[in-house]
């Protein structure tokens, strides 16, 4: 096999993979896992959690001393450094240093890229007089542009969000290779229908674009996001001015040199770094977006709603919080429910809307839940996510970290019952200890607000009856986990949760065919799958005088 330059690991081998001393110098190799126990370099006989691989697949390697090579906004297909001069100081919160600066949008900028948005949408051009069948071909260009880079992407996620990189390797690259191409497949199939109208009349529509579409997308899966974004809206024929969180922008404006080596047209994509008070704030509010889609907490999306109201009556798509059920029923095969509910909160140091916050477990196996819950969470290996063995890296930023650890003090005052972790763990860096809580009641802080951390709530429960109006007795509806080998129970308990998304005997089974979104203050329109396709287009009704009507 020829030499890619790429380091390699043999997941599931009793050897310990390759000394990374001397080859990746700004990796600290100490590592630890949640019960205390501390590692010089990788531990060889763990397996990463996140990625479920054959045991003989070799696995990636960051890419070592990664250069940042984009900073600038891009807008019009060229790179721009900002009208006002600002800057965004992007940190590796693994490490707390500064990685690089990029330039930060403001109103200005906002400005100019929805000029170029607007430019690219007008009749006649280039990207509106396009085969459908050819956006779908540069949708596609995309993906495989995605999947050569797909090692750089996963390098950049790890180093300005703190993701595991293989779990961003394996499963937000992935996602979004899959996402591109899902959408790219469906371009030239998004038409209208023949109606037949009372009268002499012909009458058909066509399912349009929307125009300008403005997207703010947040720090937990920013190269995922983006995809979930810009695919469905450009495979519509939309053009997009699309705003990352100021956290994470670097994997954003790689895609952007992807879109333009891919053939898109100047103005089709516009990717502009800012702050949520400046470049989101004027985003919501400017008089030509015709549409804005936005992934963040609910608090935001109150004020985009009420932004677009104050505007323009933009349209609006919203994906916000969750305080997710996972119901575990006494009939369940234990195990596999124990490791789902884990899986399903830690994920992303428990940095996911979807996170199963709220696990209510039956009493007859409540007090075993707990003991294996615990010593799943104790076994949890923290430290620098780019190093192979490590299952949880930082929390995103300081303001995070803070408010994870004031919701944790919180659960300790109120009575729940501090199972394991709590605590933080390392300097530097923002990383927390798997935390688990056991009797905890719906009243207390954790049961309610969304902690985004790794802070697990296990609540007990008597009857069918009672589970469904305590998970429903919150003002989220995102998702929920239904855990039984009864499929009457399966179906009823499904029926009855208040959730965009409910698994049986699953969690965070997530595709690019299933629509992805919430009821309630969860937020309002789907993304993903054949019903994001609504969000992004236009219904217009044709009707036309006949001479003679033919039925």
């Amino acid at each position: 096999m020829a030499d890619t330059g790429v380091g390699t690991q043999q997941s599931g081998g009793t050897s310990a993979p390759p000394s990374t001393e001397g080859k990746h110098p700004n990796m600290n190799s100490q590592q630890q896992c949640g019960n205390g126990c501390n590692h010089q370099g990788p531990n060889q006989n763990h397996k990463p959690e996140t990625v479920g691989l054959p045991e003989t697949q070799v696995l990636p390697m960051p890419i070592p001393d990664l250069p940042i090579q984009y900073t600038k906004l891009f807008i019009n297909n060229e790179w721009h450094e900002s009208c006002r001069g600002g800057k965004i100081p992007v940190y590796n919160p693994a490490t707390g240093k500064l990685l690089c600066e990029v330039e930060e949008a403001d109103n200005e900028d906002v400005d100019k890229a929805v000029r170029s948005a607007r430019a690219a949408f007008e009749m006649g051009s280039p990207w509106r007089s396009m085969d459908a069948s050819d956006r779908g071909q540069l949708l596609t260009r995309l993906a495989d542009l995605v999947e050569r880079d797909r090692l750089l992407l996963a390098t950049l996620e790890a180093l300005d969000s703190g993701k595991v990189f293989l779990m961003a390797y394996f499963v937000d690259l992935m996602a979004t290779i899959k996402t591109l191409r899902y959408y790219g497949g469906w371009a030239d199939k998004i038409h209208g229908k023949t109606i037949p109208v009372d009268g002499e009349y012909f009458t058909y529509t066509r399912h349009e674009p929307i125009g300008v579409c403005g997207q703010i997308i947040p720090w937990n899966f920013p190269v995922m996001m983006f995809a979930w974004k810009i695919a469905p809206a450009l495979c519509c024929g939309n053009t997009v001015v699309i705003k990352p969180a100021e956290q994470t922008p670097l994997s954003a404006l790689h895609m952007a040199a992807l879109i333009k080596e891919a053939g898109f047209p100047p103005g089709v994509v516009n990717v502009v770094p800012g702050y949520g008070r400046t470049a989101g704030c004027a985003i919501s509010h400017h008089m030509d977006i015709d549409k804005v889609a936005f992934t963040g907490s609910t608090a935001v999306g109150k004020l985009i709603q009420k932004a677009a109201g104050d505007s323009n009556l933009k349209r609006v798509t919203l994906e916000l919080g969750g305080k997710n059920p996972n119901i575990v029923f006494a009939d369940c095969d234990l195990e596999y429910a124990v490791e789902q509910a884990h899986s399903g909160l830690f994920f992303n140091q428990g940095q996911c809307c979807l996170a199963g916050s709220r696990v209510f477990v039956e009493e007859p196996i409540y007090e075993e839940f707990v003991r294996r819950s615990v010593e799943k969470a104790k076994s949890k290996v923290l430290g620098n996510p780019l190093l192979p063995g490590v299952d949880q890296g930082p929390q995103i930023d300081q303001k995070q970290f803070d408010k994870i650890m004031e919701l944790i003090e919180s659960g300790k005052r109120e009575g729940a019952t501090l199972e394991c972790g709590g605590t933080v763990w390392g300097q530097p860096g923002l990383f927390i200890q798997p935390t688990v809580f056991s009797n905890v009641t719906d009243d207390m802080r954790i049961a309610k607000e969304e902690i985004f951390g790794p802070v697990q709530q296990i609540m007990c429960f008597h009857s069918v009856h009672e589970v469904i109006q305590r998970a429903n007795t919150t003002y989220y509806g995102l998702a929920a986990g239904v855990f039984t080998s009864d499929i009457d129970k399966a179906l009823t308990v499904s029926s009855a949760l208040q959730a965009g998304m409910v698994w049986v005997n699953c969690y965070n089974a997530m595709s690019a065919q299933c629509p992805f979104g919430g009821f309630k203050m969860s937020g309002n329109g789907r993304e993903l799958g054949e019903y994001a396709l609504q969000e992004y287009t236009e219904v217009k009704a044709v009707t036309i005088k006949i001479s003679q009507k033919n039925s």
